[in-house]
């Protein structure tokens, strides 16, 4: 590829600058000082950044190019500047985790997903900002990060300042994570892509827990492959992490291609029930490019994603009234009113109230998995209003069609932990994005990815990008 302008690097796909720095059309360190001069220019505008790592940026990248001079590459993340939610440890810069009582703690250790990005030789330009303790509504005491396709529209919920920054051109790629929805909102906000692997597939050692065995960590990128390239290097079992799967990683980027003819499953009545006009539009014309690719899309029942999605928080407040147990209710007052509201629920929760919700999930897995048994992906949308305003979003906790609309396609998929991507698929009247859903079976991140990577090379709304910047 020809050398791109200074203008043009910062939407470059990470799989193209990759090549660039491979290459030696570029090094690193030009890279990572246009990324930074973006970021001092556009984030008093954007709020995406919780710390800029400007220092240890740099010397990642000639550390990055020293390596390169001597013929070592170390693949695809070789000096390429991307930047980590702000709930994952790194040694060199505070976690504050969205809080106000974490704001200087300073771990002396990264996550295992920051150790692994850095052996991989990706650049970490800084920590993104998230809502407070990675629920939804962000501290009212710090800054919200701000949607670049409209100030007005709302940025998504814990991972808002990770799909901001990917989506304005202020990295190539971020982690974010996902506990009800917090890849996808965002990822479907912002209009980038975002993957949220199978529960155990990356591992949560060194991340500041919402709720445990809800919480997933995965990439939001410009496209499939880029989150390809992401997970390659995040995924595997990690001893630190009991919990993350002994599953093999397979070489997800040398596995892009779609075998066959996916069957999709839609549940035309779950839309019609929950989703809006926009939302439900931009379903039937995706529906229509996969038809146009050959796939079958199957009529289906989704087993009691309104109920499931219901019970989420509750389920989510038990295990994260245990994360806060130390600060919860001592410092009670330094909480904000949305973390401390589920902290309440779950701590209002009887043992009976909640095993009642264990097996309610565990009978909503087992029909997830029954269901995912005959089809090879499940399509919804990456959340079923389209592109809500802010001031639509001030309603969630008292509109109840709208709090349906916004969990009712994410929260179950984290309540039975299977994997998912969101694709950019269409535009409303007011040129803001909309989002299309895959879901796959467990451990499915190789159809999963390739089945995106298919409708992103027939459609192009993952290559637009906010106007202005």
């Amino acid at each position: 590829m020809t050398t791109p302008t200074s203008t043009e690097i910062p939407f470059l796909e990470l799989h193209e600058v990759s090549t660039l720095i491979r290459t030696r059309q570029l090094s690193s360190r030009e890279v990572t000082e246009a990324m930074l001069e973006r970021i001092d220019s556009l984030e008093p505008r954007l709020q995406a950044f919780a710390t800029v790592m400007a220092e240890s940026a740099l010397a990642e990248a000639d550390r990055a190019d020293s390596l390169l001079d001597r013929g070592s590459w170390l693949g695809d993340l070789h000096g390429v500047p991307v930047a980590v939610k702000d709930l994952a440890n790194t040694h060199d810069a505070p976690t504050g985790a969205g809080t106000t009582i974490h704001a200087d703690f300073r771990p002396d250790f990264d996550a295992t997903v920051v150790a692994r990005l850095r052996t991989a030789g990706a650049v970490i330009l800084g920590k993104l900002r998230l809502t407070e303790g990675a629920f939804t509504g962000h501290h009212p005491d710090l800054p919200t990060p701000v949607n670049p396709w409209d100030a007005g529209t709302w940025s998504g919920v814990s991972s808002s300042g990770s799909g901001v920054a990917t989506a304005a051109g202020l990295c190539f790629a971020s982690l974010g994570s996902d506990t009800g929805g917090s890849i996808r909102l965002p990822s479907s906000a912002n209009g980038v892509t975002g993957l949220k692997p199978t529960w155990g597939r990356v591992s949560r050692h060194g991340i500041f827990a919402l709720a445990p065995s809800l919480d997933h960590i995965g990439p939001m990128t410009r496209s499939s492959r880029d989150a390809a390239i992401v997970l390659r290097a995040i995924a595997g079992h990690d001893p630190a992490d009991p919990t993350s799967s002994l599953e093999p990683v397979p070489d997800y980027l040398q596995r892009l291609r779609v075998d066959g003819a996916p069957v999709v499953g839609f549940d035309r009545k779950l839309a019609e029930e929950h989703f809006d006009a926009a939302t439900n539009e931009m379903l039937e014309d995706t529906i229509e490019t996969l038809t146009d690719l050959g796939w079958r899309v199957l009529a289906v029942e989704t087993p009691g994603f309104e109920a499931a999605a219901k019970e989420w928080t509750a389920l989510c407040g038990v295990e994260t009234a245990g994360v806060h147990s130390e600060t919860y209710p001592a410092r009670a007052d330094e909480y904000g009113p949305d973390l401390s509201g589920l902290i309440e629920i779950g701590r209002g929760l009887s043992a009976v109230d909640y095993h009642r919700l264990l097996e309610s999930r565990r009978d909503f897995t087992g029909r997830m998995r029954t269901l995912m048994a005959d089809i090879d992906l499940l399509l919804l949308p990456g959340i079923g209003v389209g592109s809500p305003t802010i001031a639509q979003m001030a309603n969630l906790g008292s509109d109840q069609k709208l709090f349906a609309a916004v969990t009712v396609p994410t929260a179950p998929i984290d309540n039975c932990g299977m994997p998912s991507i969101t694709l950019p698929a269409g535009f409303t009247d007011r040129g803001t994005p909309l989002a299309a859903q895959f879901v796959g079976g467990d451990f499915t991140e190789p159809l999963v990815l390739a089945a995106g990577h298919a409708f992103q090379q027939v459609t192009d709304f993952h290559t637009s990008h906010p106007a202005g910047l």
